[in-house]
C-alpha cells in the first residue's frame, strides 16, 4: 500500500477502505508518511469529502492512535458532554454537577483555553487549591462516590488528530466538515464515554457562523457517534451574543454558582437544562426529555446540584466555601464602567469582539505560554433586545491594570443600539438525534 495511491483515490472522489485509513493514520503518526503527502490528502478531502463510513473509520483510527481511556471501573452509563466553544461558555461547570446530582456518572477530561477566555480547566483552577491532576484511582473513586470528576486531557490522547489539526491549520484545510467532526469525535471516543451530548454553537462568536453549517456539523458528529455505537445527541445553541452575563474565569465560576442556586440568567439556564436533560435521558435516569427537564429544573430550585458541585470541589482539593462566599474567588483591583452613548434597544452584542476584549484584559491566552489572570473579565449588564437609556451602564470591566483602553473601545464597538424594538434571539435552534 502506498500513500500516493490513497491521495489519488481520494482526489478522484473514491472511498477509502478501513485498512487504507488505518495504514495512513498509523504511518502519519509514526512519521513514515510525511507532512506533504498528508497535506495533499487533506486537500483532496476538502474538495471531495468523506462518506460516513470513511469519517467513522478515520475517527476511530485517530482515537486509537494514542491512549484510550477504559472507564469500565466506573459504575453506570457514562455520559460525556462537549461544546464546540464560545464566549461566556461555562456550561460544563453547571451541567456536570446537575446531571451528577441525579446519578449520571460523568468522567470528564477538559482542555485549557486558547483565545478569548480560559477553558473549563482554567475556570476551575481559579478556585483556591483546586487540583486538575488526579491519579486514575482517584479519578474513578471520585466518579463512583460523587458521580463526577474532571481532569486535564492526557498528553497522549489522539496524537494523530493533534498532528493532523496542526497541518490543516497551515494548509487551508481546517474548514472541512468531515475533518472537523472526526477531530472532535475522536477525542470523545478516546475518552471512553458510553454516550455523548454535543453543544454545537452557532453565530458570530462560534466556529460555525451559519445555521446551515452548524446543522451539517451536528448531523455528521451524531452519525459518527451512532456508527461507532455511542448514543449521541447534538443541541444547536446560539452564540451571536455571549452566553450569560459573565466573561472571564473566576466571574464565570460565580455565574455558574448562581445558576446552580436556581437564580441564573434565563438563556444560560435554559441551555444548561436542555443539555443536562439529554444527558440524563442518555444515562437512562429518566424515560424522556420532558420528564428530565422538569425534574432537573426542580433540582436547581432545591440547591441539590449546588451541593454536588461543592462536594466535587472539595474532593479535588478546592475551597468549597466559594459556593456560598463568592468573595473567596479572585477579585480584580479595578472596575471600569462602559456606558451607552444613546438610548434605544440593544441590537447586537458581538460575541467574538467581546471575547477578544476579555482576552486583552488577561482572561485568555494569545499563545499557549501566556499566563491567565483569573480575576479579570467583563460583566454584561444588558442582553440583545433589552432597552437602554443614554449613559446607562452596559458592561463592567474587571481589570488589574488601569490601562484598559483596547478592551474599552472593543466593547463599545461590539454593542450596537437601535431606536427600533428588537426581537430576542433564539437560544436553542435544533436538536439532532
Amino acid at each position: 500500500m502506498r500513500m500516493v495511491d490513497l491521495i489519488s483515490k481520494k482526489r478522484e472522489g473514491l472511498s477509502l477502505s478501513r485498512d487504507e485509513i488505518q495504514f495512513m493514520i498509523k504511518g502519519y503518526t509514526e512519521g513514515t508518511i510525511p507532512d506533504y503527502q498528508m497535506s495533499a490528502w487533506a486537500m483532496a478531502v476538502f474538495f471531495q469529502g468523506l462518506d460516513i463510513k470513511e469519517t467513522s473509520d478515520l475517527t476511530m483510527e485517530m482515537a486509537r492512535s494514542g491512549d484510550q481511556v477504559d472507564l469500565s471501573g466506573i459504575q453506570g452509563i457514562k455520559v460525556d458532554k462537549h461544546s464546540t466553544g464560545g464566549v461566556g461558555d461555562k456550561t460544563s461547570l453547571i451541567v456536570v454537577p446537575l446531571v451528577a446530582s441525579v446519578g449520571v456518572p460523568v468522567a470528564k477530561m477538559s482542555g485549557r483555553g486558547l483565545g478569548h477566555t480560559g477553558g473549563t480547566v482554567d475556570k476551575l483552577e481559579s478556585i483556591e487549591g483546586f487540583k486538575i491532576e488526579l491519579t486514575k484511582e482517584q479519578f474513578f473513586q471520585n466518579v463512583n462516590d460523587f458521580k463526577m470528576a474532571l481532569v486535564g486531557q492526557s498528553g497522549n490522547l489522539t496524537p494523530a488528530d493533534k498532528k493532523l489539526y496542526g497541518l490543516r491549520d497551515v494548509t487551508g484545510t481546517v474548514n472541512s466538515m468531515p475533518l472537523i467532526a472526526s477531530s472532535i469525535m475522536s477525542k470523545k471516543i478516546a475518552s471512553g464515554a458510553d454516550a455523548i451530548v454535543l453543544d454545537v454553537k452557532v453565530g458570530a462568536g462560534a466556529f460555525m457562523k451559519s445555521l446551515e453549517d452548524a446543522k451539517e456539523l451536528a448531523k455528521t458528529m451524531v452519525s459518527i457517534g451512532n456508527h461507532l455505537n455511542r448514543k449521541t445527541v447534538a443541541v444547536i445553541t446560539d452564540m451571536n451574543q455571549p452566553l450569560g452575563f459573565e466573561i472571564g474565569n473566576a466571574n464565570e465560576v460565580r455565574e455558574a454558582i448562581e445558576v446552580l442556586s436556581g437564580k441564573g440568567e434565563e438563556r444560560l439556564t435554559k441551555v444548561c437544562l436542555t443539555l443536562a436533560s439529554h444527558m440524563a435521558v442518555a444515562g437512562q435516569v429518566f424515560p424522556d426529555f420532558n420528564t428530565a427537564y422538569q425534574k432537573l429544573e426542580e433540582i436547581l430550585r432545591t440547591g441539590k446540584a449546588l451541593e454536588t458541585f461543592a462536594k466535587f470541589i472539595e474532593a479535588q482539593g478546592g475551597n468549597s466555601q466559594v459556593v456560598t462566599e463568592s468573595e473567596k474567588l479572585p477579585q480584580a483591583q479595578y472596575h471600569i464602567e462602559v456606558t451607552a452613548e444613546q438610548g434605544g434597544y440593544i441590537e447586537e452584542i458581538n460575541a467574538e469582539a467581546m471575547g477578544n476584549a476579555a482576552m486583552y484584559l488577561g482572561a485568555g491566552r494569545k499563545t499557549k505560554e501566556d499566563q491567565i489572570d483569573y480575576a479579570v473579565g467583563i460583566s454584561l449588564k444588558k442582553k440583545v433586545a433589552d432597552e437602554v437609556t443614554a449613559g446607562e451602564v452596559i458592561a463592567l470591566i474587571h481589570s488589574n491594570s488601569e490601562n484598559v483602553q483596547d478592551s474599552y473601545e472593543l466593547i463599545k464597538q461590539s454593542v450596537k443600539i437601535s431606536s427600533d424594538r428588537i426581537e430576542e434571539l433564539p437560544i436553542i435552534y435544533e436538536v439532532v438525534e
